[in-house]
């Protein structure tokens, strides 16, 4: 593995270790300053939506300004949106929390594009590998995340602030990182002689459709499962680094 792409398979660690936490403690801090109980899971779903809203904005940023400008833009935006958090956890304020919590959701949408421009950084022979290297750093994440929420629960006065202001140190450690990846200018569709596809050629392909579907039905339960059983456990009086884990 070269450099680069160590660099940026640690930045896909961090970002896993941004959502873990998110999924670890959203819930509970809309469950302690929700108006009511049901709208407890609103922040994760804030966070999964403003992800789905930016993502054709990270496009279109993507290719105004390449990679690296626009992944860095994007961590800028997660150290702004996690400090929006801490301080609507520690003011209960719940709109503000979910505002935060979608803002978020523009560092997922960049974010998910690390494993695609992981084949930026090798040549034609190490792609396939540079992305399963860069997807499982996200395994860092799951190690990191439930414990630096159990770390940080009780930081501040008010529980779990203290967990969003570890994710803007976690942020300002990936952008550090991402300064000092290179990569390579955008080559433009038209340029390269691939024709782009309309939304609506894309429909009319059934493997779209289908590939919509099975992406559909799959976050659909890891988001069920995951939004509610923080909530579920704490309500059954685990302790919170179960929760966490």
């Amino acid at each position: 593995m070269n450099r680069q792409l160590l660099l940026l398979t640690i930045c896909q660690g961090l970002f896993f270790t941004n959502n873990v936490t998110f999924v670890a403690v959203n819930g509970l801090v809309g469950l302690a300053i929700a108006p009511y109980g049901w709208m407890a899971t609103l922040p994760l779903t804030a966070y999964v939506a403003g992800a789905a809203l930016a993502s054709q904005l990270v496009a279109r940023h993507q290719r105004a300004y390449g990679r690296k400008r626009c992944f860095i833009n994007g961590l800028l935006v997660a150290i702004v949106s996690a400090g929006i958090c801490a301080f609507a956890a520690m003011t209960r304020n719940f709109w503000l929390l979910l505002a935060g919590t979608m803002v978020a959701g523009y560092y997922s949408a960049n974010a998910s594009l690390y494993r695609f421009a992981a084949i930026e950084l090798v040549d034609g022979a190490h792609k396939e590998k540079a992305i399963s290297w860069v997807l499982a750093g996200g395994i860092l994440g799951g190690v990191i995340g439930p414990n630096l929420a159990s770390a940080t629960r009780n930081v501040l006065p008010v529980a779990f602030a203290g967990a969003y202001v570890a994710l803007m140190v976690v942020a300002l450690l990936s952008l550090l990182l991402m300064l000092r990846i290179t990569f390579p200018p955008l080559v433009d569709a038209a340029q390269a002689g691939v024709p782009g596809r309309s939304v609506r050629e894309l429909l009319r392909q059934p493997a779209f459709i289908v590939a919509i579907a099975a992406a559909a039905l799959g976050y659909g339960v890891m988001n069920l499962l995951m939004a509610a059983s923080p909530i579920a456990m704490q309500q059954c009086a685990h302790p919170f680094s179960a929760v966490a884990l």
